[in-house]
């Protein structure tokens, strides 16, 4: 039997070096190699799809774990490995509550996408034991509580005290504590600059 397969990923390397390793193998065929998520869910209903291997992040702003739940309620017999170099820590959550069989970290991860291929389709359902160490100004990001880590991600939306209070059920005060001990722990001498390092580091990422 041979697997179909759809790649949905941004980036033309990681397309490309994902198709290049799928085509070792006889068992699979790459159907579609595409460079959005936004209409990941119409190929699975138009195609014989068996496994989508899907990005998360895109630069056109689509999700793939949005994605990933349209699939999902379309079809929940396609199997979908979520994929990403980003250590937002809230998406292996959100994509177990979701379905997605199996999740895979581009950079770190010590198995190859064709052994959580192979894995995935013969059932299992593969997820990392934890999220990569992200180091964030003096600090590690193992190191932030997670209160601190919700604090941060509304943080990252350039939203005030008095929103993010409002949002985790807090008060004012208790959100000027939270930041100060951030800072404190970073070593950044801003919110604003905080804000921004969360998100170039891919710490933390808001789902606008």
């Amino acid at each position: 039997m041979t697997y179909k397969i759809m790649i949905v990923d941004d980036q033309f390397v990681s397309r490309e070096l994902f198709k290049l390793y799928i085509d070792q193998s006889k068992n699979y065929e790459v159907l579609y190699c595409i460079d959005s998520a936004m209409f990941a869910d119409t190929y699975v209903l138009n195609s014989n799809i068996d496994l989508v291997i899907m990005d998360i992040l895109m630069q056109d702003g689509s999700n793939g774990l949005d994605a990933a739940e349209k699939i999902k309620k379309l079809n929940p017999n396609v199997k979908i490995i979520a994929v990403t170099s980003m250590p937002e820590v809230s998406w292996m959550d959100r994509a177990k509550k979701i379905g997605v069989e199996s999740f895979w970290y581009k950079e770190v991860s010590e198995k190859t996408i064709l052994e959580i291929i192979e894995r995935t389709l013969a059932g299992e359902s593969i997820y990392p034991d934890e999220t990569p160490q992200v180091q964030l100004g003096l600090t590690n990001s193992k190191e932030l509580t997670p209160r601190e880590i919700q604090v941060l991600r509304l943080l990252t939306t350039g939203v005030g005290n008095e929103e993010i209070a409002e949002t985790l059920g807090i008060s004012q005060n208790t959100v000027k504590t939270h930041i100060k001990h951030l800072l404190d722990k970073t070593g950044f001498t801003s919110r604003t600059q905080l804000a921004i390092q969360s998100r170039i580091t891919g710490f933390v990422i808001e789902d606008e």
